[in-house]
């Protein structure tokens, strides 16, 4: 298994950095063409690593995923994706960020029906040094920026056709440390401990998500077009600890519009624009970026994928690839930006996902599947209430637990049926000779 995971994997870092040797050249080009896309807001907000991807999947389609959200990445992205994933599941990542920062991810999610809940845990940081005048090192530490995410989402309306519309909403707790520096003479509580920089920050997530099927020339019975809305990031930071509590610059809150299309069985397409919000100022709000990413499944056990993101005068171009290994999935990205003309910053990150199973899904929507297709030959039959009574066992199977779907096709057939029963016995009451007794 070790070889099967560690040969592709190798060989798509291969190419990736064969590719951005390749993409240095025209880079000076690229962001003189996005210079006038320049954020005079940019940076103006606290935990800014609450908008950095946790990686793998995500960063490779462009970050372009509120409204794809098939897996646990969703935490950053739509809050109402867990009541709609297929399974439960566990994900850690690691994104290696620029200047020597990282950024580490734990996640599990559940589903329960239509109820969808898990927790992640995302940990930011960056290596801290402090030099004396003399240019000797006197300590070192790590800045960072920690945060536990607690999520809970419904999906209402679920059916067969009409997939339904899950709502969901994120609670976040964010720490930022500061690190301890000699010299520092501020009238902190505890002078030097960082504390006077250190913030708390409270935030909130809310987010909506509607699947259905719509221009889809393909057999699959997941829906092929998904559209979805999130608000992101919004609350409030405090600096400081104890009396010299104080409230921080705004919380990196931003609003995301989006839609997922499936067009062939193997090819995604997924697009978002996203809005940021500055909840002091409206009018100090920054400008809109824009993401794109395509996926394309190669194989059963292999996906590629293409992104593309522009955010502030920033063009960010990014690869990826998942590998599915029995119920393992594993996800490398490169990614290319180009921030400076002179200074592209590229790097590669990694997540890996484990699957629990759906809880008994599967097995359900196949006694469904049973039910409705026994009735379909016993009204071929001209069995008609046998027929009726195979539907009416599909519908129930599907309204309870773990699927609490509304199985349409059952519905409308258990209905034609009896329609037919009544009308077959209206003609037959027409057509009886009374009787002289």
């Amino acid at each position: 298994m070790m070889k099967k995971i560690f040969l592709p994997v190798a060989f798509f870092i291969f190419l990736a950095h064969s590719w951005a040797m390749d993409l240095s050249a025209p880079q000076s080009t690229l962001a003189d063409i996005f210079s006038s896309s320049v954020d005079p807001n940019e940076g103006n907000t606290v935990f800014c690593s609450m908008n950095i991807p946790s990686g793998g999947r995500t960063e490779a389609l462009g970050t372009a995923f509120v409204a794809l959200a098939d897996d646990s990445s969703f935490f950053d992205f739509n809050p109402a994706a867990s009541a709609i994933l297929e399974q439960s599941e566990i994900s850690v990542s690691h994104n290696a960020w620029i200047a020597d920062s990282a950024l580490e991810t734990v996640a599990l999610t559940r589903r329960n029906g239509n109820l969808g809940y898990g927790t992640q845990i995302k940990c930011f940081y960056v290596p801290f040094s402090e030099y004396n005048l003399y240019g000797d090192r006197v300590s070192g530490s790590y800045y960072s920026e920690t945060s536990a995410t607690f999520n809970i989402a419904y999906n209402f309306l679920a059916g067969y056709s009409f997939r339904g519309i899950a709502v969901g909403a994120n609670a976040k707790l964010a720490w930022r440390s500061v690190p301890d520096y000699t010299d520092n003479r501020t009238d902190a509580i505890i002078p030097g401990s960082g504390l006077e920089q250190s913030a708390l920050g409270i935030m909130a997530d809310t987010g909506v998500l509607v699947r259905f099927n719509a221009l889809k020339y393909y057999q699959d019975r997941n829906p092929n077009l998904n559209l979805a809305l999130s608000l992101n990031n919004f609350g409030a930071a405090f600096t400081g600890f104890g009396s010299s509590v104080k409230k921080d610059d705004d919380t990196p809150a931003r609003i995301s519009a989006g839609f997922f299309y499936k067009p062939f069985s193997r090819l995604t397409i997924s697009t978002e624009v996203r809005k940021p919000i500055s909840i002091s100022s409206i009018s100090s709000s920054g400008k809109i970026s824009f993401g794109t990413g395509i996926e394309t499944q190669v194989t059963k056990n292999f996906a590629f994928q293409l992104g593309f993101l522009l955010q502030g005068a920033n063009p960010r171009f990014s690869l990826g690839s998942e590998f599915d290994i029995s119920r393992i999935k594993i996800d490398v990205a490169y990614t290319l930006d180009l921030t400076s003309s002179m200074n592209p910053v590229n790097h590669i990150s990694l997540s890996a996902k484990i699957k629990f199973g759906d809880r008994g899904r599967k097995i359900a929507m196949s006694k469904v599947d049973e039910c409705y297709l026994d009735g379909l030959k016993l009204y071929a039959e001209g069995n008609y209430d046998e027929a009726i009574v195979k539907w009416e066992e599909a519908i129930l199977t599907a309204a309870r637990s773990p699927l609490n779907i509304k199985f349409e096709p059952a519905i409308l057939a258990r209905e034609t049926a009896i329609n037919f029963n009544i009308q077959k016995a209206e003609l037959e009451n027409m057509y009886t000779i009374p009787s002289t007794d």
